[in-house]
């Protein structure tokens, strides 16, 4: 009977998946692209893209590679380019925390190193060396925090021009969300 009920749910999760993962593609928007059209000219033989006049490109509203080029040189500037406001403040106050936590570390490491090497306590080359991982493991948390900054401003300019409106249907009617609920009594 266990067996049963496992394999069930499994069986529910991976129909689940499915129906979302189909879910994610429009089938009524995917139109051919004719903006680049092979065509074949008259006694050649080899084919040549031919792009129409009227066809106008995409131009994204912000640039990812300045987005990421400002948040390299000051951490959640591009963040502030891409208008999302509060990932700065949130950007500097941990980053700003973990940086007073690596410094007051970094002295007591120094405290118990000096300690250590005038008197060869082994209980100071215990904390010694405690405060000198400690330390490091906050080198790597803003290490980590300085690239996901770069990360976040650069996919934020990519998704700028993102439409997240509700009205993405055809008809430009709101779809009514759906409710369902699944009861189980055993």
């Amino acid at each position: 009977m266990r067996t049963g009920y496992i394999g069930s749910v499994v069986t529910g999760c991976l129909l689940a998946f499915i129906s979302i993962a189909s879910a994610q593609t429009d089938s009524a928007k995917s139109v051919l692209d004719r903006s680049t059209i092979p065509q074949l000219n008259k006694g050649d033989t080899s084919l040549t893209r031919v792009k129409p006049a009227d066809s106008a490109e995409f131009k994204p509203k912000k640039s990812p590679m300045l987005a990421l080029g400002l948040s390299a040189v000051i951490p959640g500037a591009g963040q502030i380019y891409t208008e999302n406001y509060w990932k700065p403040a949130l950007i500097w106050g941990v980053g700003g925390y973990w940086i007073y936590e690596w410094i007051q570390l970094n002295n007591k490491y120094k405290d118990f190193r000096s300690r250590y090497q005038q008197t060869k306590a082994d209980q100071y080359q215990r904390l010694r060396d405690f405060y000198h991982d400690e330390r490091d493991k906050f080198a790597w948390f803003l290490g980590a925090l300085y690239a996901l900054n770069l990360l976040d401003a650069y996919a934020g300019a990519h998704l700028y021009d993102f439409d997240v409106s509700p009205e993405l249907t055809l008809n430009g009617q709101i779809v009514p969300k759906v409710n369902a609920t699944v009861r189980l009594n055993f």
